[in-house]
């Protein structure tokens, strides 16, 4: 047995074990301020030092390009015994792309670094794509994101046409049809112009006097019928005037519309209409062409169009043109934010496609069984762009960061020896923040691991907060059920926040059920507990942080010290712009963008209850529950393991910043031994009554003799 190389003595009891353990499929559950990455570099370096194992044969998977940069620089610094580099990362006359330059040189320097192989998921797969994937798919392919990249990774390989670019061109192109572009403007109108899906409406007369519907030529009509008839002859290049004046003999009054080229009124009659009786008479005077449409006739929309033929079609000259070429540029000219949406919609619902692995197919027939017409028209229009978008990036060697993964993942299948081939290089596999893994990510992992292999991941269920963006916390959650035969072992010291701050953050996250049960323990004491303050109002709020920041500062804490998180971006403005004007310049991110931050000192804004607060359950469209299905109880979980993170985020202080009368409800869930509150009283609403001291009479308070007794008045 050879000597031991690899000093682990700034490990605790737990973190060694998970170092040194030989189990093929381990699960190392580190609580916030565990020392996760800590623990996963040192199991790199144990297994290269101590196991002599070759650099080359250790893959370690994390999931931004940031979180591999750092791992990275933390290899060098601990290789690098100039201590050069960690001068230059501190340099702050040095941009970032200079620092890349150096981190880029110094992995080269170190040969065991140079041969890691450390990547993201879609870093990863696109270097076996680009090296291997001939056979798959061309591996020339340039990659096609949402928005034109910055990321240096890829840049030099990113298409010219950005993903919402495509769309839009693949929209125009469908809407050579008139028949798709007209039922898309009809679809815009409804649901993202007049939404009357959404509308409150109720049967009364005021109600029907009012224009709720958009027809397709922009005329404001009131019902879904006059609609539809509006729509037909829209449809037909057919000219009418919406309730035109007419006054034929004896008063002034509104058909419901006139046709110029047919010389023909329509009156729509519906169980809300008024009388008609008095104007067919009027009509009669006049000896002017009055047709009656009814309104069960609309409840069948093929029978209702036969109908609107027979009365209208006739009557117009031979020579009439039923039908013109419509522009997609005119029709929409007012509607480019609506066409916006839709596309942004189409593109979400091609990414979750894509993660939840569902077929254009598939989707068209189960949206069609949905019980809502909004839901089953917006995948008649979208599914055949989603089509016509996969075939066209196919064309042109186009691949998005979940095709990278999905590519890989058919090509291990479809050619085992080049799956094998990566299962013989990669014998030991780590993955960071395994909380955040999707379905194809672990279908991935699971397609490079055998039986002699081993699979290493570290995470926290308890963090687990990028559902929206298609992760799953079931594989952490139950990760034996998804790798046989594996052990976890749980991080429970925190070695960043004090004891109130994990103290309190372990009684917030308790509430929640979909989770492993562990106990996260500090080891730093501190007689400061968590402040709550509760304003009257928002001013009041921003007030006592400008205070509370000006005696940090006071104290010595720098700008890098302080941290404000939010649940959403809008929350943080009007701090923003009072600490400008202070001149106080204090970090402000959003808590998805806090992963993997700490500072000295947390304020974490808008704990209120209800819509726009934290929690803030977003139960998505329905469109998008035909892939997957939303949860109350679950996005309400994830809210929690929000809060979780952002309390962790701090170190020594933490402000949870409400408003009186309105606290959030995860406020009421933190023990009051870890928290001082603060909050100045409502003004009293109740008069105060000055009476005598001896006859009880009421007295106006500047009276300094009762006038009833005459007794002198003290205060």
């Amino acid at each position: 047995m050879s000597s031991a190389k690899t000093d682990l003595s700034g490990l605790n009891e737990k973190q060694r074990q998970a170092v040194v353990s030989e189990c093929k499929r381990l699960l190392v559950l580190a609580g916030a301020g565990s020392g996760k990455t800590k623990t996963l570099l040192q199991k790199l370096i144990y297994l290269i030092e101590e196991k002599e194992v070759n650099p080359s044969h250790i893959l370690a998977i994390t999931f931004t390009k940031n979180a591999a940069n750092e791992m990275l620089d933390r290899l060098i610094i601990s290789a690098d015994e100039s201590e050069k580099y960690a001068e230059i990362l501190a340099d702050k006359n040095k941009t970032a792309k200079e620092k890349n330059t150096e981190r880029y040189f110094y992995s080269k320097k170190f040969k065991w670094i140079d041969l890691l192989n450390l990547k993201t998921f879609h870093g990863l797969c696109y270097s076996i794509l680009r090296n291997f994937g001939v056979n798959e798919f061309d591996n020339k392919f340039r990659i096609v994101a949402d928005a034109k990249s910055s990321d240096p990774e890829f840049e030099k390989y990113a298409a010219k046409e950005t993903a919402f670019e495509i769309l839009h061109k693949i929209l125009i192109d469908h809407c050579s049809s008139n028949n798709y572009l007209l039922t898309l403007k009809r679809y815009l109108l409804d649901y993202m112009v007049d939404k009357i899906h959404v509308k409150n409406k109720n049967n009364n007369r005021n109600f029907i006097s009012r224009k709720f519907y958009t027809t397709l030529n922009g005329t404001k009509v009131r019902s879904k019928s006059e609609q539809f008839i509006a729509d037909w002859l829209y449809r037909h290049s057919i000219q009418f005037e919406y309730e035109p004046s007419v006054n034929f003999k004896d008063f002034d009054f509104k058909p419901d519309f006139f046709i110029p080229e047919a010389n023909l009124y329509i009156e729509h009659i519906s169980d809300k209409s008024y009388p008609t009786t008095q104007k067919e008479k009027q009509f009669q005077l006049a000896n002017k062409l009055l047709i009656k449409t009814f309104e069960h006739q609309t409840k069948d929309s093929a029978l209702f169009n036969l109908t609107l033929e027979r009365i209208i079609k006739n009557r117009l000259p031979a020579n009439y043109h039923f039908s013109v070429a419509l522009s997609f540029e005119e029709e929409f000219r007012f509607y480019h934010k609506q066409i916006k949406d839709f596309l942004r919609q189409t593109k979400r619902i091609i990414d979750m496609m894509k993660v939840e692995n569902s077929s254009v197919e598939e989707l068209m027939i189960t949206s069609q069984e949905d019980q809502h017409e909004r839901v089953r028209e917006f995948y008649t229009l979208a599914l055949p762009i989603a089509r016509q978008y996969t075939e066209y990036c196919t064309n042109k060697s186009y691949l998005d960061f979940n095709d990278m993964i999905s590519k890989t993942i058919s090509l291990f299948k479809n050619y085992p020896e080049i799956k094998n081939k990566f299962r013989q290089q990669f014998k030991y596999i780590l993955v960071d923040e395994f909380q955040d893994v999707n379905n194809l990510q672990v279908d991935l992992i699971k397609l490079l691991l055998t039986k002699k292999n081993q699979l290493f991941c570290v995470g926290d269920d308890w963090q687990s907060i990028y559902g929206f963006r298609g992760s799953n916390v079931d594989y952490i959650v139950h990760f034996n059920k998804h790798f046989t035969d594996a052990e976890t072992i749980k991080l429970s010291m925190n070695y960043r926040s004090t004891e109130h701050i994990v103290g309190a953050s372990n009684e917030v996250i308790k509430h929640n059920k979909y989770k492993v049960e562990k106990e996260v323990q500090s080891n730093k004491k501190s007689s400061s507990k968590i402040h709550v303050f509760a304003g009257k109002d928002e001013e009041e709020n921003i007030e006592y942080v400008i205070d509370q920041v000006h005696q940090l500062k006071a104290k010595g804490y720098l700008k890098e010290d302080i941290l404000f998180l939010y649940r959403r971006s809008k929350m943080y403005v009007p701090y923003f712009n009072r600490l400008k004007q202070e001149k106080l310049r204090v970090s402000g991110k959003t808590i998805h963008a806090s992963k993997g931050l700490e500072a000295k000192a947390v304020f974490i804004i808008g704990l209120t209850e209800g819509n726009g607060g934290f929690p803030d359950i977003w139960m998505e469209d329905r469109i998008y529950q035909v892939i997957k299905e939303s949860k109350h109880d679950l996005l309400l979980e994830e809210e929690r393991r929000m809060f979780y993170v952002a309390m962790t985020r701090a170190k020594d202080q933490l402000f949870l910043i409400t408003e009186k009368g309105n606290e959030s409800s995860f406020l009421k869930e933190i023990p009051e031994d870890f928290t001082f509150k603060k909050s100045n009283p409502f003004r009293s609403i109740i008069e105060e009554i000055i009476l005598c001291h001896h006859c009880t009479n009421r007295l106006d308070e500047t009276f300094q003799f009762c006038p009833y007794c005459g007794t002198e008045q003290h205060n």
